[in-house]
């Protein structure tokens, strides 16, 4: 029933002028599915009022109540004279959306639920220019139900798969959408509990907190165990407006109900304020690559570098606490580049973080990304004495229609515990390092030999003595005929 909800959903978003492309259909179903979940959690909030025999006061006010603009009923029947056509845009340009936006204001706490409408209305515009188109949408979407955890978990699924398509949209795959096998691999080897604060600072569409929270959520979880993980587990940042309004519905979808992710540039942060209480025990990420940011942005950091990617991992392991366990993406060339801000930023982290696992990707892992990847797995607060390499080979070219998977993925993730070593595994000893560089690049010593490259000169003896017996053969042929 989902998938074709969302199916038609695209159908009738095609049918509009204003909607382009798959990032204008995730945006737009965004924000819907928002208010219509929030419907559905005033209902539930409702109903345990009464039960409990207190008042509540709903967060909108009645005009701007789901059931009132965009799925009023008579008798359990939509409302034939609901507002459509151009009075519906006028509506949500004009009411709806700056009534939303003074939530941000007004909220007592940039972790409530009233605070995120405020920010998600703040950085998105509705781009519906049809209301007909607009009211067919209304309609799909209110048939949604998020009253039940399988029903949020197809959802999320949905959503998922939205998310996918998107990232593979774009001219970088990786900057919306991590490939759920790698980060379940991630997750694996870090190993959270109930009780550990995770984070993820380049947050995304919440690929990474929304799986961990999949990993430690089950049936038997008692209450507070439960309240933990929706209260005080998952923390992240994000400073790209679309990606955060993706991030907070995914979240959603996923059974947290106001998730703590807030709309922010990690980098303007001074690592060197950092205190004890803004750590984590675990960060998780896949922060952008390239990009480069300002000058002043720079001085933020004890490593100055226009590679975003190199300021995120300094706020890593800034942002973790002493013996706090760290995975993140970054580009391969990070392990060999010469220059200034690599070398220190690789001693850096061996000296201050036991790096004890790389993960070696391979290409087309991420979809449109053009680089090759490793993952960094490390613990801080110990000096790294050994590292240990895996080669991930799938044994075929990874691609739209033949992407990675958990089964690609089951061979590192059981030999990592122990960082056995295998044709595709082995151990690099810190101290046979140079220390001029520090460079940790992937060498696999099992690897066979490749054949020495040829010179110049021998490959053009080659071509000649080819064209020569070429030339003899034609002239045999020719006296035959």
């Amino acid at each position: 029933m989902f998938e074709n909800a969302f199916n038609n959903i695209d159908r009738f978003m095609r049918n509009d002028e204003g909607l382009a492309s798959e990032l204008d259909y995730a945006e737009q179903t965004s924000w819907l599915l928002f208010l219509k979940y929030l419907n559905d959690l005033e209902a539930e909030r409702q109903d345990a009022a009464e039960l409990e025999g207190r008042d509540y006061r709903p967060i909108l006010d009645e005009r701007f109540r789901w059931d009132v603009w965009a799925a009023p009923k008579i008798n359990g029947r939509l409302d034939d004279n609901a507002v459509t056509g151009s009075d519906l845009i006028d509506f949500v340009n004009r009411d709806l959306f700056p009534y939303l936006t003074k939530f941000r204001q007004t909220a007592t706490s940039p972790d409530s639920i009233e605070y995120k409408i405020g920010e998600i209305f703040s950085e998105i515009i509705n781009k519906f220019r049809s209301g007909y188109a607009l009211r067919d949408v209304l309609e799909v979407v209110d048939s949604l139900r998020f009253n039940t955890q399988s029903a949020k978990h197809e959802l999320s699924d949905l959503y998922e798969s939205r998310i996918k398509r998107m990232g593979n949209a774009g001219r970088n795959g990786g900057e919306y959408y991590t490939p759920r096998p790698l980060i379940r691999a991630m997750i694996k080897v870090v190993d959270p509990k109930v009780g550990e604060t995770i984070y993820d600072g380049a947050a995304g569409s919440a690929g990474f907190l929304c799986e961990a929270w999949e990993y430690l959520s089950h049936d038997n979880l008692s209450g507070a165990d439960y309240d933990t993980l929706q209260r005080r587990t998952f923390y992240g940042q994000e400073k790209k407006s679309l990606a955060y309004v993706l991030g907070v519905m995914n979240m959603i979808l996923h059974g947290i109900e106001a998730p703590n992710i807030r709309h922010t540039n990690t980098l303007t942060e001074n690592v060197m304020d950092i205190q004890q209480r803004d750590r984590h025990d675990i960060v998780l990420a896949n922060p952008p690559f390239g990009g480069g940011e300002r000058k002043e942005v720079q001085q933020n950091f004890p490593i100055k570098s226009g590679e975003t990617a190199y300021l995120f991992l300094q706020h890593f392991i800034r942002k973790l606490k002493a013996g706090g366990r760290g995975a993140v993406v970054i580009k391969n060339t990070f392990l060999s580049n010469t220059d200034g801000a690599s070398v220190a930023l690789r001693k850096e982290l061996l000296e201050s973080c036991d790096l004890h696992t790389v993960l070696d990707c391979p290409g087309g892992t991420f979809q449109g990304a053009g680089v090759k990847t490793v993952v960094l797995f490390f613990e801080k607060g110990a000096k790294t004495r050994s590292v240990w390499y895996y080669q991930l080979d799938p044994g075929r070219s990874l691609g739209k229609t033949n992407p990675l998977n958990d089964v690609d993925l089951a061979d590192f993730v059981a030999l990592q515990p122990e960082r056995t070593n295998s044709a595709r595994s082995w151990s690099v000893d810190v101290a046979n390092l140079d220390m001029s560089t520090w460079d940790l690049s992937v060498k696999n010593p099992n690897a066979p030999e490749e054949a020495p490259l040829r010179s110049p000169e021998e490959i053009i003896d080659a071509m000649l003595a080819r064209d020569a017996e070429t030339a003899e053969i034609l002239e045999d042929i020719r006296g035959m005929l």
